[in-house]
């Protein structure tokens, strides 16, 4: 019996390790600052947006924006 609980404990391993991680994207890279000192924001943390959306740091401010469309290869 020790075996089939040993295989079955490494098959869930195996299985848990393939799953993805939830939402993988990143926020867009900023490249240009706001000359405003405290630029108001839209969002603080994700769960500010609404659904599919990341509350990221953009020029000026803090937005929620959406996943940029993928590229096909």
């Amino acid at each position: 019996m020790k075996p089939v609980a040993a295989l079955i404990l490494v098959g869930m391993l195996l299985l848990w390790t393939e799953l993805p991680a939830g939402d993988a994207w990143s926020c867009p890279r900023v490249r240009t600052t706001c000359m405003l000192p405290r630029p108001p924001n839209q969002c603080l943390v994700d769960r500010h947006c609404p659904r599919f959306k990341k509350c990221c740091r953009t020029f000026c401010g803090r937005k929620c924006v959406s996943r940029r469309p993928a590229i096909p290869t």
